[in-house]
């Protein structure tokens, strides 16, 4: 077994701040003074991938837990929309949740698979499904 070595703290910077999700990823390059080459190099060590693995993995899990958090007041947003005063709005609430069955069996679907083929990646609502889920929180908070 190969000994393994720990990242520089040049590297672990680059890490914070790529995940703080304040810069992209060429403004932190930049700001650290790390060349695309370099970063490149790393890109291709087995030690940093494993932590930008691993990071990429717990800002997953951390997503999942904050709309699994927020679920039942998106759940009880959309039922309070069903009565609004906008047909469209009460008309697209209501799809909404006749479709939440369907999607919560996708999802299961795809979770079983991912377990069945021995691949786990992050579970992850679709874009359309985050946009109305962020629109129901926000009008909640107003």
């Amino acid at each position: 077994m190969a000994k393994r070595t720990k990242l520089s703290k040049k590297q672990l910077a680059v890490m914070v701040d790529l995940f703080s999700g304040e810069l992209d990823e060429q403004a932190v390059l930049d700001k650290h003074k790390v060349s695309r080459s370099v970063y490149n190099r790393w890109l291709a060590d087995g030690n940093f991938v494993e932590e930008f693995d691993r990071r990429i993995a717990s800002a997953h899990r951390q997503s999942a837990a904050l709309i699994a958090r927020y679920a039942p007041l998106a759940a009880a947003k959309l039922v309070q929309l069903t009565e609004s005063e906008n047909q469209e709005t009460a008309r697209k609430a209501c799809l909404d949740i006749i479709s939440l069955p369907k999607i919560a069996a996708q999802k299961t679907e795809q979770s079983d698979k991912a377990k069945k083929d021995g691949d786990n990646p992050a579970e992850q609502l679709s874009e359309a499904a985050v946009s109305r889920l962020l629109a129901a929180l926000a009008e909640a908070e107003q």
